[in-house]
């Protein structure tokens, strides 16, 4: 087996557990580098993960030949500017979800990668994990007859750096828009597009109740999907308590999860009520990982690649489009 070397541009929180270790421990894959603007905290992260060398410039990283595939997971706003640069020497790119802030920068990401005849992959990692791929064999079964509607709440308190003023990316309107909204629904909505394939019509509203930051903080929308399942959701992130609900009814049944949280899996029908907990993995992305190294390898395609993340962000920007 040939074996992969990885470098990861943006070592951050989300590679010190959700993903870096995956790359790490994925069977034909290695982790051979590192890079962060900062070279005392790139160096850090080098040495306490084991990663033999480290980088402050991503262009220096990008161009070694010593590396063969580019993870980045720096904050959306600059995914386009550095997929483009791992798509000029004609490297597969896996870029951190959401996809990009605009469709338009995700076309133009999917457009470098045809042409330079690689893949991108998109971290919309639930898709690999085991606990949705049994609510997708569910559905697959006709467990609950023919699929309807999906229904998603998420609601979440105020964090507190927001309650502080503290600066955090994901309320800056000029990087996400939709705040946590496009942080977190994209996960969900991503999803749903893996159940019930592509939505064919979107509307949506938003609103800044707070007023802490510049971003949106509530958002409401419905859909439909070419196949007919009709969709609807709620995202507040001022809200009193937490909540994250999911339901999907059909002609025969209904499944109920969380899409954060472990909780039990639940099929209710007029026969029967299965309750099932599946438990995430350690490092959440590593079945995500496992798929890269398949499809790299020549095996099954990957569930998540550059198409469908940016039809995921095509959505979000419709139910933003009045804001």
């Amino acid at each position: 087996m040939t074996v992969l070397r990885w470098g990861i541009i943006g070592c951050g929180a989300v590679t010190e557990t959700k993903s870096g270790p995956a790359y790490r421990s994925t069977p034909g894959f290695e982790l051979a580098a590192v890079m962060r603007r900062d070279a005392a905290l790139a160096a850090d992260y080098a040495q306490r993960h084991g990663v033999p060398r480290w980088f402050d410039d991503a262009d220096a990283l990008i161009g070694d030949p010593a590396i063969d595939a580019v993870y980045i997971a720096t904050p959306p706003d600059t995914h386009l500017h550095y997929a483009l640069k791992v798509a000029a020497p004609g490297k597969p790119c896996c870029v951190e979800k959401p996809m990009a802030p605009s469709h338009a920068e995700c076309l133009q990401m999917l457009a470098a990668f045809e042409a330079a005849r690689q893949p991108l992959f998109v971290a919309y990692y639930r898709r690999s994990l085991p606990r949705f791929e049994q609510v997708r064999r569910w559905l697959q079964e006709g467990r609950i007859g023919t699929p309807r509607h999906v229904h998603w709440q998420l609601a979440r308190t105020p964090h507190p750096d927001d309650l502080q003023g503290r600066y955090r990316w994901r309320t800056d309107a000029r990087i996400a828009p939709g705040g946590y909204f496009d942080d977190l629904a994209s996960h969900g909505l991503n999803l749903f597009s893996h159940f019930f394939g592509d939505v064919a019509q979107v509307a949506g509203a938003s609103a800044n109740q707070q007023g802490i930051y510049s971003a949106k903080d509530a958002v409401a929308a419905s859909w439909r999907y070419h196949s007919g399942v009709t969709g609807s959701g709620s995202w507040h992130f001022g809200s009193f308590e937490r909540a994250d609900r999911a339901e999907i009814t059909g002609s025969a049944g209904k499944l109920e999860f969380s899409i954060f949280e472990e909780q039990p899996l639940v099929l209710t029908t007029p026969a029967e009520r299965v309750e099932l907990v599946i438990p995430n993995p350690q490092h959440i992305q590593q079945y995500h990982v496992a798929n890269l190294q398949k499809h790299l390898s020549g095996g099954a395609p990957h569930p998540s690649c550059g198409d469908s993340a940016a039809h995921t962000a095509w959505m979000m920007e419709a139910i933003l489009a009045n804001r």
